[in-house]
């Protein structure tokens, strides 16, 4: 069956190559690419032409559009029964495209889901990769809802259940794998099928990915407990060792450390097998940055998902699903 790789894009500019180069690079190559482009200002769209000369390359420019709509502008232009979905910024293992397309059909499912890995290019990133990104042993194949940097469907199940959110502009594809897995059930797993893509190489640019994150939880009503969980941590439990380092001391310092602790142990165990051979030095540091992260990530959160609940409180209306 014939398979459409659609991405959207906005001002990538050089970026985009070493996607592209990865997409030539697939021992299938795709029937056809297209790219919804939202009105880059740069160079995007002149790069992408370029690459009209080496791939089935479409490209689509709809000024304004968020993500959600610019994949359904982009999906709504394929021909082909099958659609991988993937974004810029990433680099595709060679297989991608096959092993997507394969599991599908032989499957005969909807969906499968493909894996995402972390790319770094700096010692920063590596840790970042480590704190912030789960491990393919660390998840369970029969839950995993797949992003769509990686990620193969039909255009019929898109359709069934009314394409991607276009209400909302981040955790939309939380939102659509979700309406896909009420709809179908499960979806099969696809391990060999990888999107490498760069973590985030500052702390500033790590908040803000975050804040936009949890703000889209708060939009669509995800993960609400979590959510609840992280503020009574915070707001309940950290005073209360504060106030045992302040009067007990050591107790204070002991549940201190223990909650440390647990709160890194993942990351932790994650860091250690991607640091082997680090000199002592850079690697006790890269771990002291494991809960820096972590709470910088937190209070992105808790300062992103109230922002996005007022926002689904006053615009109840938009809301489709």
């Amino acid at each position: 069956m014939q398979v459409s790789v659609i991405a959207t894009v906005l001002n990538e500019g050089e970026a985009l190559r070493p996607l592209l180069n990865s997409l030539i690079d697939q021992t299938q190559l795709p029937d056809e690419v297209i790219f919804c482009d939202g009105g880059s200002t740069d160079n995007t769209v002149e790069i992408l032409s370029e690459y009209q000369e080496w791939l089935p390359l479409k490209i689509i420019v709809v000024p304004g559009v968020n993500i959600s709509q610019g994949r359904n502008h982009a999906i709504a232009a394929a021909a082909g029964p099958i659609i991988a979905a993937t974004d810029a910024g990433v680099v595709l293992s060679p297989t991608w495209v096959e092993d997507l397309a394969t599991a599908l059909q032989k499957s005969q499912a909807a969906v499968t889901s493909g894996w995402f890995e972390a790319d770094p290019h700096t010692d920063f990133e590596v840790v970042m990769g480590a704190t912030v990104l789960p491990m393919r042993k660390d998840v369970d194949p029969q839950k995993f809802l797949p992003s769509s940097r990686s990620v193969a469907f039909l255009k019929s199940a898109w359709e069934a259940v009314g394409g991607y959110p276009e209400w909302l502009d981040y955790s939309e594809d939380l939102v659509f794998d979700m309406a896909l897995r009420e709809q179908y059930g499960a979806f099969p797993f696809v391990g060999t099928a990888v999107a490498y893509f760069r973590p985030r190489g500052s702390l500033r640019s790590f908040f803000r990915q975050y804040y936009n994150y949890a703000r889209g939880d708060g939009k669509a009503n995800l993960w609400p407990k979590r959510h609840a969980i992280r503020y009574l941590t915070y707001l309940f439990g950290l005073p209360f060792i504060l106030r045992l380092i302040w009067h007990e001391k050591w107790q204070g310092w002991l549940f201190l450390l223990l909650g440390i602790g647990a709160y890194t142990r993942q990351p932790a165990t994650r860091l250690w097998d991607s640091t082997w051979g680090w000199r002592p030095p850079l690697r006790a540091r890269a771990f002291a940055l494991i809960p820096i992260i972590r709470l910088v990530g937190d209070v992105a959160k808790m300062l992103g998902y109230p922002a996005g609940v007022w926002w689904r409180l006053r615009h109840a209306s938009k809301i489709s699903r």
